[in-house]
């Protein structure tokens, strides 16, 4: 094949970063945060700014910062609704903005307890997991992608790993019983049916969180690779909404010490927790004959 010398302009995408919004709601004495991490940017007749330096259609980023902040002001809802709201408002503002890419992580906190009962106005940051959205508008079609990351988890027993092939570079020893502990990333992609606008978002993140600890818990696990499927079969039984689970699960390896030299045994308790190197699972879970969305899941990274 002849390469040709000619040199076009390919896919191309703009927009703010990580725009940083925290909204306070003072309706009552009893306030309400929402924290978020908020990313927009805009796709569609941007040839111009690329090949003759015309700016005519280039929305400046500074003005999508405003208007996330400008939208933050009438509340914030689910992550999602923010994102569906920003997504209406740029390809129908603006004539030649055909689609676009809106990403957000939503922090958490918590009320502290003080004397006894939850403060109206002070908080503690929740660490347990940070919850992510990504909306993307690809001409008449919306994808919505939930989901989760750094969410922790553990569990000391009913995991083990045999029958693996073995080879002149294999050390690892079998077990049936071994600490499983991995940091779940998660993200779930809806229905492109689905009607965002009787959609509770904030309840499904929480039925879906609560579903993937779960399962978790449940079974002997022979592999990370099983645990997950199960997770994620788990998520799809329960929310036909759902078209595909995606994970990135590391396995976060402790390994047992050896205390024999100091005369002492260890009947499987006394571990040092490995950070790296580790396991990196990574799988798609999905209903059969699921049609691929790849637009949905590009700039996504660390998901199969």
């Amino acid at each position: 094949m002849t390469m040709s010398n000619n040199i076009v302009l390919g896919e191309n995408q703009y927009g703010k970063a990580e725009v940083r919004v925290v909204k306070v709601t003072r309706d009552t004495d009893r306030h309400h945060i929402e924290d978020l991490n908020v990313t927009s940017q805009l796709r569609g007749d941007f040839q111009a700014a690329h090949l003759e330096g015309d700016n005519g259609h280039v929305v400046a980023t500074d003005t999508q910062k405003n208007t996330v902040y400008a939208f933050a002001r009438e509340g914030v809802g689910s992550p999602e609704s923010f994102l569906l709201r920003l997504a209406d408002h740029f390809t129908g503002e603006f004539d030649w903005v055909t689609g676009g890419r809106w990403e957000a992580e939503a922090y958490s906190w918590d009320r502290i307890q003080a004397h006894g009962s939850e403060h109206n106005h002070s908080f503690v940051r929740n660490g347990q997991e940070v919850r992510t959205a990504v909306v993307v508008r690809d001409g008449a079609t919306t994808h919505v992608v939930s989901g989760l990351k750094d969410l922790t988890v553990l569990k000391t027993t009913e995991s083990g790993f045999v029958g693996f092939p073995r080879d002149k570079y294999t050390t690892l020893q079998e077990t049936t019983d071994r600490i499983l502990a991995t940091d779940v990333s998660a993200r779930w992609r809806y229905n492109t049916n689905l009607d965002v606008a009787a959609t509770d978002f904030n309840k499904s993140y929480e039925d879906i969180k609560a579903l993937l600890l779960e399962g978790f818990t449940e079974n002997y696990s022979h592999a990370l690779q099983q645990t997950l499927f199960d997770m994620g079969k788990k998520v799809l039984e329960a929310h036909s909404e759902v078209a595909e689970i995606k994970f990135s699960m590391p396995n976060k390896h402790h390994f047992l010490v050896d205390l024999s030299p100091f005369g002492l045994d260890n009947p499987n308790e006394v571990f040092y927790a490995a950070d790296r190197p580790y396991g990196l699972i990574e799988a798609t879970v999905q209903r059969e004959n699921t049609a691929a969305a790849p637009v949905a899941w590009s700039g996504i990274a660390g998901f199969c």
